[in-house]
């Protein structure tokens, strides 16, 4: 047995399916980490303190989660955007923003956590860039909120500076000015950002998009991260209207555009990454710029196809987001990974893209997008974060090949999540949270959202 302060040793043993070599017999963890895998028939190199039997799991890495929007969870399915393109779907939704109060941000945080944890997911990523008056302290919330549930956060402080009197999208009320975003953008990555291995709490810095921040915000955000080692993250190549504007008002692609403002860096992943031309995705690859796949968003605002495949050939981390639940509808990334597959098949064709493909993408790819090695893979020293499923929905009956079953028969809720050594849903529940109260005060504030009271 293990001794007051000694990380307990606990062996995850005999899965169904896990999706790591060598583990047949299971694995081991120590403390928050990973230090054995152990081969079919086999036993643990030394003593443990506690055996999980998980003959009746598949078990995965935990999914990473690298684009969202936490607090759209309060429009889902909104009547003003219904079936429309991103530039009017924003606009439309801009009038229903601005009234967002630090109470319901609360509990959309809270819902998109859990909800995302759910799914399998162990890091959350969110890309937060709204900030009507009263909502300043957005990013602290979101930290504050992670703690409690034990999820992993990769919290992103965005920005939108240019409203539509400056030629942007937004209202002025949504906007800050260049100043008080670089300010607090250096404040939450002081108080919060923890570059280290391991870390449980991440910051980086996301201008919304090249149309709704100006170029001083961009550059000096870039400087922010190389003086604070942390990423860069923001929407390019969304749709054919992006393209349209960055031409209309900067003279240049998206693409050319990010190279100008020194983004064209390892430090940087964008979300979709839809619209890049052959020469593009050659120089993103050089650069080792990371993409955000959003499938279910793309086809929900039918902003077109991710160029995954070539984009990973060239050198690009390629990753997996949920994006926003109001153009999802949803915070669920295994359902976002069987998306991911769907759509590539149709881009690429059955045999190009797998099943094991786009799980790397939620997994691997993901956490490179993030600038992590310590997550995304079953491996001996990488983070025990972990996702089991069991096959015991009709959905899976006479599935043969369960790694794959998850994938193609639609896997969308976890059995057990851990998250650095530690159970954080049990028997498909998350520890310390009664989903039907969160679910209950959340739609209270969502209909009050709606009805402005």
């Amino acid at each position: 047995m293990a001794d007051a302060g000694t990380p307990r040793r606990v062996w995850i043993r005999n899965p169904l399916a896990i999706l790591a070599e060598d583990a047949g017999g299971g694995i081991v963890v120590e403390g928050t980490r990973i230090v054995e895998r152990i081969a079919a028939g086999a036993q643990p190199s030394r003593a443990v303190d506690e055996t999980f039997d998980a003959s009746r799991h598949v078990v995965i890495p935990g999914l990473v989660n690298t684009h969202h929007h936490f607090f759209q969870t309060l429009t889902r399915a909104h009547p003003v955007a219904l079936n429309k393109p991103l530039f009017p779907w924003l606009q439309a939704l801009y009038t229903v923003w601005d009234k967002i109060t630090p109470d319901a941000f609360r509990l959309a945080t809270r819902l998109a956590y859990t909800e995302l944890l759910l799914s399998g997911c162990t890091t959350a990523g969110d890309h937060h860039y709204l900030f009507p008056k009263g909502l300043e302290s957005a990013v602290d919330i979101q930290v504050e909120e992670a703690g409690p549930i034990g999820i992993r956060a990769f919290v992103t402080r965005g920005s939108m500076s240019l409203s539509v009197r400056d030629g942007g999208l937004p209202p002025e009320c949504l906007t800050q000015d260049d100043d008080t975003i670089l300010s607090d953008s250096e404040r939450v990555l002081r108080l919060f950002h923890d570059p280290k291995p391991g870390a449980m709490v991440q910051i980086g810095l996301a201008p919304c998009s090249p149309f709704s921040v100006t170029k001083r915000v961009m550059r000096e955000s870039a400087a922010l991260a190389e003086r604070y080692d942390c990423r860069l993250h923001t929407h390019l190549g969304e749709t054919l209207d992006e393209n349209t504007y960055c031409l209309d008002v900067f003279g240049q692609r998206p693409v050319d555009y990010i190279e100008e403002i020194g983004w064209m860096q390892s430090r940087t992943w964008l979300a979709h990454g839809i619209h890049f031309n052959d020469d593009e995705v050659v120089r993103l690859g050089r650069a080792g710029v990371g993409i955000c796949h959003c499938p279910t968003s793309n086809m929900t605002l039918a902003s077109g196809q991710c160029r995954t495949c070539e984009l990973e050939a060239a050198g690009s981390p390629v990753g997996l987001g949920v994006d926003g639940s109001a153009s999802n509808d949803n915070s669920n990334l295994m359902e976002g990974v069987r998306h991911a597959l769907m759509l590539n098949r149709l881009t690429y064709g059955a045999e190009r893209v797998t099943h094991l493909d786009a799980l790397r993408w939620a997994t691997e790819g993901s956490a490179a997008c993030l600038g992590r090695r310590d997550i995304g893979r079953i491996e001996e020293g990488r983070e025990a974060d972990l996702a089991l499923f069991t096959l015991d929905e009709l959905r899976f009956s006479g599935a043969h090949d369960p790694l794959a079953a998850l994938v193609l028969c639609g896997a969308h809720r976890a059995d057990r999540v851990m998250v650095a050594g530690s159970w954080r849903v049990v028997d498909g529940q998350p520890l310390g949270i009664e989903t039907g109260q969160l679910r209950e005060a959340h739609t209270r504030l969502a209909h009050a959202l709606r009805s402005g009271s």
